[in-house]
């Protein structure tokens, strides 16, 4: 990466100016990836990304540069330069750099962005020969591996040097079922902080057959009712309604500048007695787990909302410095190409003591929400609409027709108050975050839950 001693040079150059903190954050990115339409290969890539990005404080404000061109000498342009842009700082000093130490929780046996892209491929296939196998009206299917070590240094003027090195692996599968004109697709991509090893946890047949069973059964399926009604939303995927209606509220990115809905919220009552939800970025393997954020800050379990009561934000450095709060290891960006803050790690609300089939039995009449698709949510409001990608009625306690064609409507505010049901069979669910600071590989989660009542948006 860069040497000791030019990290502490561009560090002192960053402040000289203007300043009262700098931080560099060295980034190198070895990707390897796949891509495949019906079991054949259709593209294959391997790249490298590296770059630096420096950023300076300057009271509550930063000024954030970045290069692709490490020399010494652009280094130290590009360090004077956002510290011109910030010379409204106290010019501060750079301390004698320190090494942080940490425990790497993610051991990894094969890397991936060196590994068979032929082995990738035929797994892959697998799946897209079961797919096809299970109904003759399966008409496409498309599957891609990802594979990347990323090495990160992260050093400040406080005296931080920290390395690590994050490496993740990916499968995206999915068929695709045609009638007529109608389509429906059924979808899969499971992830883990792991080497190339990960890919010999799954079963490539089971998710060929599953994601051909979600299409063809959700091609049969009547267009959903709509109205108000109880809504039962399954465990794994269902959290991306959490994590996207209330998470993205509970980040110090909006909280800090009141765009939140909860920003005056804590210690409040913000959901029921039955949610306690937690960001958790230490769990080994996890896709969305980290040794440390962005800032070099140690990741750790966070609880956000404890039986119902708001307990904490998800709080990066400088937005911290804004609301006088220390970060809770919540700092991340995509690349050396954005400036950093607070982000969701691996997002969940906690397993309750409700069981599955009881929650269903109990339920006269209403949706459940077996497979949610994507959505939109403004965070200042918590509004919210999510797809629902394979759904049935429950009608006297049974879940019976499936029903295409629902949408989730409300606010993050609403769903928290109304859950009355959380069962005990919580799971994870793998995804791409999008925010101000890029995309970053988070988890969703939860196990079943009932939300008394929520609008469903259908086709009749």
């Amino acid at each position: 990466m860069l040497s000791k001693q030019l990290v502490y040079d561009i560090l002192t150059a960053a402040l000289q100016s203007g300043g009262d903190f700098a931080e560099i954050f060295v980034d190198n990115n070895e990707k390897n990836s796949i891509s495949m339409i019906n079991g054949a290969v259709e593209k294959a890539l391997w790249g490298v990304d590296y770059g630096c990005g420096i950023r300076v404080f300057s009271g509550y404000g930063a000024v954030y540069a970045y290069t692709s061109d490490t020399s010494r000498d652009n280094l130290l342009k590009v360090a004077r330069n956002a510290s011109q842009a910030a010379r409204n700082g106290k010019n501060g000093a750079c301390l004698e750099l320190q090494k942080a130490c940490f425990e790497n929780i993610h051991p990894v046996r094969i890397s991936p962005a060196s590994a068979s892209k032929k082995i990738a491929a035929e797994k892959l296939r697998i799946a897209s020969d079961a797919a096809f196998a299970y109904s003759a009206r399966v008409s496409q299917t498309s599957g891609g591996f990802l594979g990347y070590v990323q090495d990160v240094l992260i050093a400040n003027s406080d005296g931080l040097w920290a390395e690590d090195r994050r490496t993740r692996t990916r499968i995206l599968f999915e068929a695709v079922a045609s009638s007529d004109n109608e389509k429906q697709v059924g979808y899969t991509g499971p992830g883990a902080h792991m080497g190339f090893e990960f890919l010999d946890t799954l079963d490539f047949k089971e998710m060929g057959f599953e994601c051909a069973r979600i299409a063809i059964t959700m091609l049969d399926a009547e267009l959903c009712p709509s109205g108000r009604m109880p809504v039962i939303i399954d465990n794994g995927f269902g959290g991306v309604v959490f994590h996207e209606a209330c998470g993205h509220s509970l980040e110090a990115t909006s909280v800090a500048i009141k765009s939140s809905v909860f920003s005056d919220s804590l210690g409040k009552r913000i959901a029921s007695d039955k949610v306690t939800a937690i960001d958790d970025g230490v769990m080994p393997g996890e896709w969305g787990s980290l040794n440390i954020d962005d800032e070099g800050t140690k990741t750790r379990r966070n609880v956000l909302i404890e039986n119902g009561i708001l307990k904490s934000f998800l709080i990066d450095r400088l937005n911290g410095l804004r609301m006088g709060m220390a970060s809770t290891g919540s700092s991340r960006r995509e690349s050396y190409k954005f400036a950093p803050t607070s982000r969701m790690t691996n997002t969940f609300i906690a397993a309750g003591n409700d069981r599955a089939e009881d929650i269903i039995a109990d339920t006269e009449y209403g949706l459940y929400a077996k497979k949610m698709g994507g959505g939109s949510v403004q965070p200042a409001t918590g509004e919210f609409n999510f797809a629902v990608t394979e759904g049935y009625m429950i009608r006297g306690g049974k879940i019976t027709e499936p029903v295409r064609g629902a949408t989730l409507i409300g606010r993050g505010s609403e769903v928290l108050l109304n859950v009355d049901r959380v069962a005990d069979n919580l799971a994870l669910a793998q995804g791409v975050c999008g925010s101000l600071s890029g995309s970053v590989p988070t988890d969703v989660g939860q196990p079943m839950i009932r939300v008394k009542e929520l609008t469903v948006g259908g086709g009749r």
